[in-house]
C-alpha cells in the first residue's frame, strides 16, 4: 500500500468554489492501495480555515474521522503551521515510504523543508497539480494558473529539492472533463451512499462553469493527479529539465517545459 499525506486546498461543498480536491479525496478514500495517513490543508481555492473546516467536515460526513486533518499556513508570509509540523513528524516516522500528493499551494512543504532542509530527502515520491505548458483556455477564456503561483519560493523549493517528482499541469487536465450528463446518468440516481453524497455535494459546481464558462460540465484537476499517484501506467511520461526563475514562478501564467504529461526528477 501506499501511504500518502494529501496537502490541498479542498473546498468541496463551498458555494462558488471548485470540487476537485474535494473528488480527488473520494478517490484516495476508494483505493484499497492507498493508505491515506493524513491530510494537511492549504490556502489557495480559499482561505485555510474555510479549507481546513470544509476537510474536517467532509471527513465527519464521510466517517472517516480517523484520518487526521491539519491546518496549513495561512499565506507565504506565515511559514509555521501544525501541518508543516505533522508532515516532518510524518516523514521521519516512514522514511522512504511516503507519498505525498499536493494540489494547492506549496507553503506546508515549504514550511516543513525550512524545519528540515532533508526532508525530500526522506521521502518516496511527490506528486503535484500545478503550473501551464501554455496558455490554459477554457471555452474561449483565458485560465491563470492557481496553484504554484501562490507561493513562488515554496515552489521553487519543492521543483528544485523533491526527488522522484511528478508535475501534472493543468493543460493535461482538459481531457479530463465531466459532462452534467454523465454525472446525472452515473450519480443521481446512484443507490451507493457515496454516489449520493457526490451528487449532493457537487451539483452547484455545474451551475458556476455554466455561468463562467458556458460550460455543461467540470474539469477534474486534481484528480487526475491523484490518479497518476495510484495508477501511473495509465499514463506516459516525458522527461524535462525545468529552468527555475522566480519572475516566472510570480507570473499570472507560468509555462514550464513545451512537453510534459509528466515531469520526474529522481
Amino acid at each position: 500500500m501506499k501511504k500518502i499525506i494529501f496537502d490541498c486546498d479542498n473546498t468541496m461543498g463551498v458555494t462558488g468554489c471548485d470540487v476537485d480536491d474535494g473528488l480527488a479525496l473520494i478517490y484516495l478514500l476508494g483505493k484499497s492501495s492507498a493508505e491515506l495517513l493524513g491530510i494537511t490543508t492549504t490556502y489557495g481555492n480559499s482561505d485555510v480555515e474555510t479549507v481546513y473546516a470544509n476537510t474536517s467536515r467532509m471527513l465527519s460526513d464521510l466517517d472517516r474521522q480517523d484520518i487526521p486533518v491539519l491546518k496549513g499556513c495561512a499565506s507565504r508570509k506565515q511559514i509555521e503551521s501544525e501541518a508543516a509540523e505533522y508532515i516532518l513528524d510524518t516523514v521521519r516516522e516512514n522514511k522512504g515510504n511516503i507519498s505525498i500528493l499536493a494540489t494547492g499551494s506549496l507553503t506546508n512543504l515549504y514550511a516543513a523543508y525550512l524545519l528540515d532542509n532533508t526532508i525530500f530527502e526522506q521521502v518516496s515520491e511527490v506528486v503535484l497539480m500545478g503550473g501551464i505548458q501554455q496558455e490554459l483556455i477554457i471555452n474561449g477564456i483565458l485560465l491563470n494558473e492557481l496553484n504554484f503561483s501562490c507561493d513562488p519560493a515554496a515552489t521553487a523549493c519543492a521543483l528544485k529539492n523533491a526527488r522522484n517528482l511528478s508535475i501534472v499541469t493543468g493543460n493535461h487536465c482538459l481531457d479530463a472533463f465531466f459532462t452534467k450528463q454523465e454525472f446525472k446518468e452515473r450519480l443521481s440516481f446512484c443507490d451507493q451512499p457515496i454516489g449520493k453524497y457526490i451528487a449532493q455535494t457537487c451539483s452547484y459546481w455545474f451551475e458556476n462553469m455554466m455561468k463562467r464558462f458556458n460550460l455543461n460540465g467540470f474539469h477534474n484537476w486534481d484528480v487526475v493527479a491523484a490518479a497518476y499517484l495510484m495508477n501511473p501506467a495509465l499514463f506516459k511520461d516525458h522527461y524535462d529539465s525545468i529552468l527555475l526563475d522566480l519572475n516566472n514562478l510570480k507570473a499570472v501564467f507560468w509555462k514550464m517545459a513545451n512537453r510534459m504529461i509528466t515531469t520526474q526528477s529522481g
